[in-house]
């Protein structure tokens, strides 16, 4: 279950090793918050995917609104359509 942190952890010490994250580390580590409904983490890695230029794809929407889902967070999820 902690695993999801780690992901979150890697993806943020990637820009401090001068490496910048895409759109595909983005969506599996929303993914990976998905899994276990860390909804709160989701939405906020979609929010900093978008301050940083990038569009989120239909895995990153999808991948979040079944975070809500699981989260218990229909209304969020409805927010994300």
């Amino acid at each position: 279950a902690k695993s999801w942190k780690a992901c979150l952890r890697i993806l943020h010490e990637m820009e401090t090793k001068g490496i910048a994250p895409n759109v595909f580390h983005y969506s599996a580590t929303i993914s990976k918050c998905a899994r276990i409904g860390q909804w709160k983490a989701a939405i906020m890695l979609l929010d900093e995917m978008r301050k940083r230029g990038f569009e989120p794809n239909v895995v990153c929407y999808s991948a979040a609104i079944s975070a809500c889902g699981k989260g218990g967070q229909w209304e969020k999820a409805l927010g994300l359509l």
